[in-house]
């Protein structure tokens, strides 16, 4: 398990945690939230011991590895696969041993441990992580040096997800990745061994992988058992009971105080007016958590243009004489929602270049409305802000005719209030720089935005903000990214990215996640036909139905017990030296229940796999 106890720790003088407590179970999937600039990271860095606490202390299990993604892998000539074995020390120190190991005894024991920590089948292991994070098999065999920064980033995530530590600190990874590379972590997430801690604002990642939610608010942690989803019901249930305890506090201490005000001259009442001035001295004020600032986004609205706005016929488009799309018969009219889908690599950001005039058409022909103006905003833009100017700097060069009033209005629209907007680009949080290149792609009043992974650096508030300035925007929007939520929110059309082509995909977004995460299978050579099996009977559909019932009754069940105990382990009580032995029978308890919940889904979803077959035509 991982203890905090009563700790305190500051940057520059400032506290960002003061004397709070928390313990995570060994084993538990735990979500670290709280609004940008709280202290979440630095966390990281304190439980890493690369920071000094203030005050109190850190228990880990001794012997405990900690992992994460801290920076880059370096641009090297060392293969992608082989940089990710690198990252099982013991492996490699095992197997240099092997190699040089005289003594029969030792060679041994070298033999034996390499096949406890299963290091014949790592090479399979690692390719398997590095193909859920967007690696061809001939990928993986290149140099690191030939990938970008961004792809690094990957391969150091891939990395560290493989070296299996005991202790995994994960801080925004889904930011490098692409939406099947999210769903894929997501997913992995799910079946990793050991304790997991992730900060993250991707609400679906959040809901699908963590058993826990860790909130950072106000210089405290809370702990907070089940999905971010729980979280929010718990967390509002817990100041909707705060504010009616104040607010009867507040009604009791105008009573006290309105006797002493009456009272207090009067001799024959002086003793009970002084009780209650000592009642009021002793009355602990109940504070209810403050609102903070609420994050807003605020779009200019372009002027209405006829339909559409963009037409194509027969376009094709590429990087000279590659074509990457071809035979594109598309249209756009100013109140489309459209999200662009599709694995990495097949031209997403190709065609949001060539919708934004950033690629010409090879052939075929693109008409769009004279008056046209297009906003384009894609991850890379964050990079290119002039670190050492101001937000007002960066807007005066955009509109040098406008007074700074108007501009500073501008800023604070998007979330940026008078400290930040006389703040170097440099030294704001990677949430901010994200709303400031925002707000200069929608200067213009653009009639069709371009968003390429809009949400990378902002938080779970900022997020909300930008889904709400999106439904009320009058311009069309064309969306690439990974937060599923942000996607069901905002579009209503989805287009398909496949094969060269650009189509409707007429499923829906969950269709399409189970699509991403079905590995897709080798093309088979023709067979013989063979007959369809005949249709079931309609009792022998009631039945499978009724298989299917009691396997979700018991998946249902037993996931009641799980949460239970789950409870029963967050109880800081528990960890207490006097109760180890009880500890140990309820992490045996938790151990035999998850392997019960593994069999019962399975089960599960054998039933319904047979109804399902049972069903077809």
């Amino acid at each position: 398990m991982l203890k905090l106890s009563d700790i305190t720790y500051g940057v520059e003088g400032r506290h960002l945690i003061e004397n709070a407590s928390v313990t995570i179970p060994t084993g538990h999937k735990v979500g670290l939230v709280g609004r940008n600039g709280t202290g979440k990271t630095t966390l990281f860095r304190v439980i890493r011991g690369e920071m000094v606490l203030d005050t109190g202390t850190i228990d880990l299990p001794r012997g405990w590895k900690i992992g994460g993604v801290s920076q880059e892998v370096p641009g090297n000539e060392v293969s992608l696969i082989d940089t990710v074995l690198r990252a099982d020390t013991e492996r490699e120190a095992l197997l240099a041993e092997a190699e040089t190991a005289t003594d029969p005894n030792r060679i041994a024991e070298v033999q034996t441990r390499l096949t406890d920590i299963d290091a014949w089948s790592a090479e399979a292991r690692a390719a398997t992580i590095l193909r859920g994070l967007g690696f061809t098999n001939s990928e993986q065999k290149q140099p690191c040096s030939a990938f970008s920064g961004g792809w690094r980033m990957r391969v150091a995530l891939a990395a560290v997800l493989f070296s299996e530590p005991d202790l995994l600190l994960l801080d925004e990874p889904t930011n490098y990745l692409d939406l099947e590379g999210a769903l894929w972590l997501e997913n992995y997430l799910t079946r990793y061994p050991h304790t997991v801690i992730i900060v993250s604002h991707d609400r679906e990642l959040l809901n699908r992988s963590v058993g826990g939610i860790l909130h950072l608010e106000d210089k405290n942690l809370t702990y907070y058992t089940g999905n971010y989803d729980s979280f929010v019901k718990q967390r509002a249930a817990k100041r909707a009971l705060l504010t009616a305890a104040a607010k009867k506090q507040d009604a009791k201490r105008a009573h006290l105080q309105a006797f002493v005000d009456r009272f207090k001259a009067k001799a024959s009442k002086a003793k009970q007016a002084q009780s209650r001035v000592k009642m009021l001295e002793k009355m602990e004020t109940i504070r209810t958590p403050e609102d903070a600032a609420r994050t807003v986004f605020t779009f200019p609205k372009p002027e209405e243009l006829s339909p559409p706005i963009i037409a194509t016929e027969g376009a094709a488009v590429g990087y000279g004489n590659h074509i990457v799309l071809h035979d594109l018969d598309l249209r756009i009219d100013q109140d489309d929602r459209i999200a662009l889908l599709g694995r990495n690599g097949e031209g997403k950001s190709t065609l949001s270049k060539m919708l934004s005039n950033r690629l010409d058409v090879a052939r075929g022909k693109m008409v769009s409305s004279n008056k046209l103006r297009i906003g384009f905003f894609a991850q890379h833009q964050v990079d290119e802000l002039y670190i050492d100017e101001t937000p007002l700097q960066h807007l005066l060069r955009e509109r040098p005719q406008e007074g700074q009033s108007k501009l500073r209005a501008r800023l604070a629209g998007f979330g940026l209030g008078p400290d930040q907007a006389d703040t170097e680009v440099g030294r704001l949080s990677g949430g901010q720089k994200a709303r400031l290149s925002l707000l200069l792609a929608t200067l213009p009043a653009p009639h069709l935005l371009i968003l390429d992974e809009p949400t990378n650096h902002l938080d779970i508030e900022s997020r909300e903000a930008l889904v709400e300035a999106l439904t009320a925007y009058s311009g069309a929007v064309i969306l690439v990214s990974h937060d599923m939520h942000l996607l069901s929110m905002v579009a209503d059309r989805l287009w398909l990215v496949k094969d060269g082509r650009v189509k409707p995909y007429d499923d829906d977004l969950q269709a399409y996640r189970k699509m991403l995460l079905t590995p897709e299978k080798p093309a088979q050579k023709d067979k013989p036909k063979i007959e369809k099996p005949k249709r079931a009977t309609r009792d022998e559909l009631q039945g499978l139905k009724s298989d299917v019932r009691k396997a979700e009754d018991r998946v249902s069940k037993i996931n009641d017990m799980r949460d239970k105990l789950a409870k029963k382990l967050a109880d800081p009580i528990l960890y207490e030296d006097a109760r180890k032995g009880e500890l140990e029978t309820w992490n045996k308890k938790y151990a035999e229940v998850m392997q019960g919940l593994e069999r019962a889904e399975a089960l599960w979803m054998q039933a319904l796999e047979k109804l399902e077959k049972a069903q077809q035509p």
